[in-house]
């Protein structure tokens, strides 16, 4: 992990919106894999303070719940995300 994280992109956004990492008041949240299919409920949620944990998180496995403006959040695959680092972007 090189340089700062300065933003976690979806590949393949919705159409005719742009989605970006939700931050709620506990942080970003994530979705932990030990969970399997139920790691989108709300008692299995990890959550990151800073984009650069929660793309540490995301490169381990973790998926990522995502949103834009009029849709609802989704918790979004890791690699469905790419990271972008200063001039070094990186897809996960």
């Amino acid at each position: 992990m090189n340089g700062k994280v300065i933003r976690i992109e979806r590949i393949s956004s919705r159409p005719g919106v742009i989605e970006e990492p939700v931050l709620t008041s506990k942080g970003y949240q994530l979705g932990d894999p030990a969970h399997g299919s139920a790691k989108h409920h709300a008692k299995y949620a990890v959550y990151a303070q800073t984009l650069d944990e929660a793309a540490a998180l995301v490169e381990k496995g973790f998926s990522l719940r995502m949103g834009a403006k009029g849709k609802s959040p989704s918790l979004i695959a890791p690699k469905s995300l790419r990271i972008v680092r200063g001039d070094n972007p990186q897809t996960t």
